[in-house]
């Protein structure tokens, strides 16, 4: 695959449309000094010197798309509360149109991390881990019937938060049935709820999750295989991406294709929200035209950017032209 082959995806990724469905989650940052140890309890007091907001979950992936000059649809359920409120607005100013539905029954999922000197010290998750209720449902689903028709291109953004279930994946992988031209579904997926995601047309695990869907432990390219196998098994999905860390990815092009993608990262610093932006990437290049090979290269390129970076970072495509520019041809390999 040539460098000019990779730039011009680049160039060619702006203004395709993506569909993103799951939990909407925001990410909420104390941070600050720990001076002394509370009189009260053994454990640090932490004097918040910063705070700040950021899209969490399906919405890091809304961000991805947008920086790169996609148009993606997230859609979502959050609390309706001043969290929720607050998630709409960040998603107005990221460039990412919703359609939120706000139920009053649960509250809008909040992931609250406590920093002190560049050091985590306790996350306190705000969130109620339940499938959604039925009106919840059925108000989802005449949104979906409504604008599934229009993208091309379906994720999945699944962090566990009980928007993706039985029911949904059960009606949803109907619905998608129905189109005049079927979408193509990918899923990031959480362990506990793989068995739901059957027949999807791409599933994004790390080796972590990968070795958990396929119980056992995933270390090596012998046993990434093997993983691969016991999830075509398990799924029957139609691809399979595993994310490798510095060790790149496995493309599972069905069951007897797969193909090894090098690591294009220059330094690591964070992997946080690294597994959105490949997903975010492959899906917006898929939209866009191009084949799954291609789509899953550019998403390594974007996955090296972020993670030189610090926290939940997005990558734009003048940051993606100099890495691909800066770094060697992509040498893909058949395993």
């Amino acid at each position: 695959m040539s460098r000019d082959m990779i730039r011009n995806a680049v160039a060619s990724l702006v203004g395709h449309k993506v569909l993103i469905i799951g939990d909407l989650m925001l990410d909420h940052y104390l941070i600050g000094n720990v001076d002394r140890i509370s009189p009260e309890a053994p454990v640090p007091v932490v004097n918040v010197n910063k705070e700040s907001v950021v899209l969490g979950g399906a919405g890091n992936v809304g961000r991805n798309i947008a920086d790169l000059g996609g148009a993606s649809l997230l859609i979502s359920v959050v609390g309706d509360d001043r969290d929720g409120a607050l998630l709409d607005d960040l998603c107005n100013e990221a460039g990412i149109e919703t359609r939120i539905i706000r139920d009053a029954s649960r509250p809008t999922t909040k992931k609250t991390r406590i920093i002190a000197h560049n050091q985590q010290v306790v996350r306190v998750d705000h969130e109620l881990a339940v499938p959604l209720c039925d009106e919840a449902y059925d108000e989802l689903f005449t949104i979906l019937e409504s604008v599934v028709n229009d993208y091309p291109v379906v994720i999945l953004s699944d962090y566990g938060k009980g928007f993706i279930s039985r029911t949904f994946m059960d009606r949803f992988m109907a619905l998608v049935d129905t189109c005049s031209v079927r979408p193509q579904v990918l899923v990031d997926p959480k362990t506990v709820n793989y068995d739901l995601y059957q027949g999807v047309d791409l599933l994004t695990p790390n080796t972590k999750e990968a070795g958990e869907g396929a119980l056992m432990t995933v270390t090596d390219r012998k046993s990434v295989l093997k993983a691969g196998e016991a999830l075509f098994k398990r799924l029957n999905c139609n691809n399979l991406l595993i994310t490798l860390g510095p060790d790149g990815m496995a493309l599972f092009e069905g069951k007897n294709l797969v193909r090894h993608i090098p690591t294009f990262a220059r330094k690591v610093f964070d992997v946080t929200g690294a597994g959105d932006t490949v997903i975010a990437t492959t899906a917006l290049a898929l939209s866009a035209g191009f084949d799954l090979l291609t789509s899953c290269t550019l998403a390594n390129y974007a996955a090296g950017v972020v993670v030189a970076q610090v926290g939940a970072a997005t990558t734009r495509p003048e940051e993606l032209l100099e890495s691909v520019d800066e770094l060697p041809e992509p040498k893909v390999s058949q395993w």
